[in-house]
Parts: structure tokens; sequence; C-alpha cells
């Protein structure tokens, strides 16, 4: 018996090569698209968001010669994925809606209706490999980085689990692009030269901020400047009874006051912008660039400092509470008291950085070897040894 597939046909050239690759490799294939999203309200452009990949995810098919149908989970998406961010937003942290929609919709709703229509696996077009191997007797899998260093996209699946993986096929994973582009090309498929798509996650041409001044309103407030030179970041580090209490001041952001700064400016609402952001201040007749380090949605105020070299933006130490830590590796997982050397990042497509866990009773501490720039609450942190993914969690404040 062939054993029977489900892929997720986005209507990109990824997926498509996904499907096709596997029906070389003697799969049966379905193709399924997930229509995400049908709030008219806020399609920004006259294109309908999803309609077109839509098409061009049947006429894949249509030449694959497929089966193809389109799956309606608007409902999921919007309870799990939409509100859930917006929640993040108004409460000044900033979500990752990719993680998010693989490990709630791609990887457990989708999945569920794969298996109800008898699939064996589910296949995505994402730039990742999956490995197993054998540990006390049980098999484990592995989620490694895809081939391509450029594309490598298993950042967002750093919140699967083994039962997730156990189902989950990455056919493009040992692959670079340009090879992916020419399987597509080589099989006359539609999506051969069709552009990445840059939306949000399966909502299609809506961009991020755009969606989010939909719906959060606008609500006026002052922009800080805070010197590079202030006290705050002279301070002589104290000296610790515990490891765990120097941690959590290595881990713990400045809190800014105006009385700390200059006003610069005004914005729409602090719950627009994240640290890091150089963009949509409007802030002009500074020497540097002004770059966001703190946003206080309570006082509805943002603080920044010039130039990306500014003290407010780096911290070496974070902490993801304990129900957020997440092990794809739960063989691996540590206990408290233990530490484990592994390279880690903060945010996709940033380069692995040496780092430390340490796991105690307030949560697991991911400690750099450098300080890193803009660690962001809500955003995920994920850890590797060599080019395999084990574990991550959400950013915390504290």
């Amino acid at each position: 018996m062939k054993k029977r597939v489900v892929v997720g046909l986005s209507g990109g050239v990824d997926s498509s090569v996904a499907a096709q690759l596997l029906l070389d490799q003697g799969y049966e294939v379905i193709g399924l698209f997930m229509k995400n999203w049908h709030d008219d309200s806020v399609t920004i452009s006259d294109e309908c968001p999803w309609l077109e990949d839509s098409n061009d995810a049947l006429l894949v098919a249509d030449k694959l010669g497929i089966p193809f149908q389109t799956v309606d989970l608007s409902e999921e998406y919007k309870e799990r994925i939409v509100d859930y961010m917006f929640n993040e937003y108004e409460n000044g942290r900033t979500p990752n809606p990719d993680v998010l929609c693989n490990r709630e919709i791609k990887f457990d709703v989708f999945m569920k209706i794969a298996l109800e229509l008898g699939a064996d696996f589910v296949a995505t077009g994402h730039y990742c490999r999956k490995e197993e191997t054998i540990v006390n007797g049980k098999k484990v899998y592995k989620l490694l980085a895809g081939k391509d260093p450029n594309k490598d996209q298993s950042y967002f699946l750093c919140q699967l689990s083994q039962e997730q993986l156990a189902k989950a096929l990455f056919p493009i994973g040992e692959y670079l692009k340009p090879e992916v582009r020419e399987i597509a090309a080589k099989n006359d498929l539609i999506t051969a030269e069709k552009k990445d798509s840059q939306g949000l996650c399966f909502i299609g041409k809506v961009r991020l901020p755009d969606f989010l001044q939909q719906q959060l309103k606008p609500k006026k407030g002052i922009i800080y400047e805070v010197s590079k030179d202030h006290a705050v970041y002279t301070n002589q580090k104290p000296t610790f009874d515990s490891l765990i209490d120097e941690l959590t001041w290595e881990a713990t952001s400045v809190k800014y006051t105006p009385e700390m700064a200059k006003k610069v400016g005004e914005h729409n609402g602090a719950h627009y912008f994240t640290i890091g952001q150089r963009k949509g201040l409007n802030v002009g007749g500074t020497q540097e660039a002004l770059f966001i380090i703190d946003t206080n949605v309570a006082d509805n105020a943002i603080y920044t400092g010039q130039g990306h070299a500014h003290p407010g933006l780096f911290r070496k130490t974070l902490l993801v509470q304990p129900h957020e830590i997440h092990w794809i590796r739960e063989d691996l997982r540590l206990n408290n008291g233990e530490t484990m050397e592994v390279m880690a990042r903060i945010r996709y497509r940033q380069p692995l950085q040496k780092a430390t866990l340490h796991q105690t009773e307030k949560g697991l501490f991911v400690r750099f070897d450098e300080p890193q720039s803009a660690i962001t609450e809500g955003q995920f942190v994920s850890w590797h040894i060599d080019d395999e993914l084990i574990g991550s969690g959400v950013i915390s404040k504290i």
C-alpha cells in the first residue's frame, strides 16, 4: 500500500515542489489549501488576499493530477492566532504569528483534518529536515536546519512536539531555493517564478502594521529619547549571594521614566511598536537614527536611543517562565540546577549565538556569551546543538 500524504498547498513554489517530490518518491498525495481569513474589513489592497494563492494551488494540483480541496480554518485561526496576537500587542508584547500558526494551525487543526482523511503524514514546504534516532530504546525525532543556510525555517517550527514531528514531512529541506525553483520549472509548475509571500502567515497580502492599525485603536503618546551616557548604563554590577540573583539582575530590563529622558516627538499608540524598531517613528533632526529601547503601554510612552549601538538595546540574559519552556527533545530537558551549553537565537534569521541554559525554579535563563540587541518580550528564543533545534520558549520581561 502506498503511504498517503496530505500537503498544505499554499499557492507558493515551495509547497508546490514539496508535492512534486512526494509524487516522485511514490507517495499518494492529496493537496489541501488552508483558508485562514475572510474578514474583508482588513483587506488592505483591492486584491482578495487569499484568492490568487488558492487558484495557484488548484492549478498546481491539477498539473500534478492530485485531489485538491480548500479547508476553511478561519474560525480557529481567529481564535488561536489573531485574538491572541492582538491581546499580546495590547499588553505591550510582540508575538510571532508564524511560530504560533505552525504550532496551532498547520500541525494541529490542519493535521487532524489530514489524519481524518486517512493520511499517514502531513507535508509542508518548510526549509528544514527531520531525522530519527533511538534513545533508551525509544524512537526520537530530531528537527534539523534546512540545507539552504539562507532559507532555514526550523525556527518557525520551534514549538512542535514529538507527536507532531512524527507525522511531519519536509520534502524540500535537502534542497537550496534555486534548486527548488529549477524543479518547479522543469515540471512546468505555474508557481516556478512566483515571488515569496511577505504577508502575515496565511492571511496573504496583508502587512502586520496595517493589520494592527485596523484592529487596535490609535492613542496619542510621547516619544522620549534617553542619552547613551545616562547614569543607568554605568551602574556598577553588584555582588550577588547566588547565581540565580545574578542571572535575574542580568535579565531585568531598565525601568524607564520621563525624568530620565527628553521629549522628541509623538506617536499613535505604544502598542504598535516593538523594541529595536527604527522605522515609523517620524522623528528627524537627530545625529543618528532613533531605535526603540522600550515601550510602556500602561503609560503609552515610547523610549528611544540614538544609533544601533545604544546601550539600552543590549542585554546578556533573558528568562523563559516555567510554563513557557518547550523541549522538542524531551530526553534532553534540564532539571533545576542543571546547565547546558548551546547555540541560540532570539529571532528568525539571526545567526546562532553561543549561550548557556540555566534551569532554575524561577524558569530557564538563557545567558549569552555576548550581549544581544533588542531582546523582545513575547518573541521566541530557540536553542540548538549543532544543526538540531532542541527547544524553545517565550521571552519574558522582568
